[in-house]
């Protein structure tokens, strides 16, 4: 008797289908967060996407009590501290700034991981992962293009956003080899929760009615993306996941182009590339090293 089709699929191809998920998720997130910023501050808009996504996780977390455990809470608390300030900013340039260029420095997050491995937990950085952090911040100039194109508050915004979530990618890196990956994603959104209520308090006004469906599809977006993306980094190797996130940037560029009429010159489009280029590789880097030291651990056999 045969097995179903689905037991055939690999856990390293169920995490690519998660990742191409969770990109699809987050690029439709992004379109429905610089529609409600046209009604909404986005500090308000932060505050539901906590929210609406927490209500979205709630049935699977009575189902699975056991998520919700107070455990290595410092680690989850600098998450979720970088998560939102992460999410502050994100939100902020994708309602201020052309989404391309906002998601090209979103890329540079693992970049400013690298380099904050390297001088907080000691690290080792060799010279092939130097040329390619040198390769992506070279990307982020030609796209900032500081001199020449303005800093805007939007742009400086998602920046600010970059840097946060290369603290949150380090602490994900450690709660994920541990921690149930769903745990992880719940716990972003209940740290979050409270401190965006009361910054969204300062800027408060009823949604019009228009604007729930947008916020109800943020909240969803951002909890299944989550969910999708905690899930692909349980399943799969980094240098597996990365390369697919090519399509979170055709759909956002997409979208800029097709529903809010952004003009993109080549420097910005080739300048999100490099990036993203140097991610991978920067990823398949540190996946030859870790698999030269496995290696390296294993006995050997006596001749």
């Amino acid at each position: 008797m045969s097995a179903p089709p689905t037991s055939r699929i690999t856990p390293a191809v169920r995490g690519v289908m998660m990742m191409v998920f969770a990109c699809i998720a987050f690029s439709s997130m992004w379109v429905m967060i610089r529609y409600a910023s046209a009604s909404l501050h986005s500090l308000e808009v932060v505050f539901f996407r906590n929210l609406i996504g927490l209500l979205v996780l709630v049935p699977m977390i009575l189902a699975n009590p056991g998520l919700i455990v107070w455990r290595r809470w410092k680690l989850h608390a600098a998450r979720g501290t970088s998560g939102f300030i992460a999410t502050m900013g994100t939100f902020f340039a994708v309602a201020n700034a052309p989404l391309t260029i906002a998601l090209s420095i979103n890329y540079t997050a693992p970049l400013f991981a690298t380099v904050g491995a390297v001088l907080f937990l000691g690290e080792r950085i060799r010279a092939r992962r130097v040329l390619g952090l040198a390769v992506g911040f070279i990307g982020m100039l030609i796209v900032v293009r500081p001199g020449q194109m303005p800093l805007t508050p939007g742009v400086l915004a998602a920046l600010v956003s970059a840097l946060a979530t290369a603290f949150a990618v380090i602490a994900i890196r450690h709660l994920v080899g541990t921690d149930d990956s769903r745990a992880v994603a719940v716990w972003s959104f209940i740290f979050n929760l409270v401190p965006s209520f009361f910054l969204a308090l300062f800027v408060w006004r009823w949604p019009a009615l228009h604007v729930w469906p947008l916020l109800i599809g943020i909240g969803a977006a951002a909890a299944l993306g989550q969910l999708a993306l905690t899930r692909a980094f349980s399943l799969a190797e980094a240098s597996m996941l990365l390369p697919f996130d090519f399509v979170r940037f055709g759909l956002v560029t997409l979208a800029g182009i097709t529903l809010f009429s952004e003009r993109y010159d080549v420097f910005t489009l080739l300048g999100g590339a490099l990036i993203l280029l140097s991610t991978i590789y920067l990823a398949l880097r540190e996946a030859q090293v870790a698999r030269h030291a496995r290696a390296a651990s294993l006995p050997q056999n006596p001749s």
